[in-house]
C-alpha cells in the first residue's frame, strides 16, 4: 500500500493510492484509519512531503563502497547524524543551492518512517510494529562545508536540504530494495539495500537507545556509491523499488536582500 500526503482545493489530507486515484483516509495513519470511497486524480493534487518529522536521523557511510569513494574508513558502528525539520521539501520541491558553497552532493537513500514511539528497545526486539513504511529520500550535502567542518550539521542541513516522497510505501522487505540515482535523465548510483553495513532493523533498534522516535519521525540509512554534485538547473530523481521516484529540481538561492521581481 502506498500512502500519500498532498493538498487538494486547500485541503491537506492523507490518501492512499488506488491505480491513479487518491482515496483520503480518516483518522491517524500513525495509529487506526480508515479509507474512505472518495476518489480523487492524483493529477488533480499537489503531493507534499509524505510526514512531517521531529527530527530526521541519519546514518553515514552504511554501504561498504560510498565510505571508500570519499576516502573514508568504514565505520564499526551507525555514524548518526541529525538534519533539521526546516530542511524538509517533497516531491517537486526545489533545492536551492547555498551561495557559500561551491559543491552540492545528491545522495539517495532509503528512508524510514516510525509509526509509533520507539525508546530504548533490546538488542531482540522485533522492530516491525514501530515502522509505518519506507520512502525514498534526498540526503543533500554541501560536499566542500562538510570536508571543511568535519562534522555534518552545517553541510547537511540548509532549507531544501532534505527531500521525502513521494509516498510512504507499507508492507517492504527493506533488505534487498534496488536504488537508483538519475542526474538529468542519466543513472549515476545503482546500488542495493542488501549492501548496508546495518540493516534497518539494527538502525532503529540502536536509534532508540539514544534518542526517543516519535510518529512520523525519520531515519535515513545512507547512500550507495555514486554521489556527485548538482548544479542549478539540474533535475535529480531517486528511484526505490517497491515505492516509486522522488523528483526535484536545483536552483540558485536568490542573493540577499533581493526583491522580489
Amino acid at each position: 500500500m502506498k500512502i500519500y500526503r498532498f493538498e487538494h482545493k486547500k485541503e491537506i489530507l492523507f490518501g492512499v493510492l488506488r491505480e491513479e486515484n487518491l482515496h483520503p483516509v480518516s483518522g491517524s495513519i500513525f495509529m487506526k484509519y480508515r479509507v474512505g470511497e472518495r476518489s480523487i486524480p492524483i493529477s488533480q493534487v499537489a503531493l507534499l512531503p509524505p510526514v512531517e518529522p521531529t527530527k530526521i536521523v541519519g546514518v553515514g557511510r552504511n554501504y561498504e563502497a560510498h565510505s571508500r569513494e570519499l576516502g573514508n574508513p568504514v565505520p564499526k558502528e551507525p555514524l548518526l547524524f541529525l538534519k533539521p525539520p526546516s530542511a524538509v521539501i517533497g516531491p517537486g520541491g526545489v533545492i536551492s543551492y547555498p551561495e557559500i558553497s561551491e559543491r552540492v552532493d545528491y545522495e539517495g537513500e532509503l528512508a524510514v518512517v516510525i509509526r509509533k514511539k520507539a525508546q530504548q528497545l533490546p538488542e531482540r526486539a522485533d522492530v516491525e510494529e514501530f515502522i509505518l513504511g519506507y520512502t525514498c529520500f534526498n540526503d543533500i550535502t554541501a560536499r566542500d562545508l562538510q570536508a571543511k567542518d568535519v562534522q555534518f550539521t552545517r553541510s547537511k542541513s540548509f532549507d531544501t536540504f532534505a527531500s521525502i516522497g513521494p509516498c510512504i510505501a507499507t508492507g517492504l522487505d527493506p533488505a534487498g530494495l534496488r536504488i537508483k540515482t538519475f542526474l538529468n535523465g542519466k543513472l549515476r548510483q545503482s546500488s542495493s539495500t542488501r549492501k548496508m553495513l546495518f540493516p534497518v532493523s539494527f538502525l532503529v533498534r540502536f536509534v532508540s537507545r539514544i534518542m526517543t522516535l516519535y510518529p512520523g519521525d525519520v531515519i535515513t540509512t545512507g547512500t550507495p556509491e555514486g554521489v556527485g554534485p548538482m548544479v542549478p538547473g539540474d533535475r535529480v530523481d531517486v528511484q526505490i523499488e517497491g515505492i516509486g521516484t522522488l523528483s526535484n529540481t536545483v536552483a540558485a538561492r536568490e542573493p540577499r536582500g533581493a526583491l522580489p521581481a
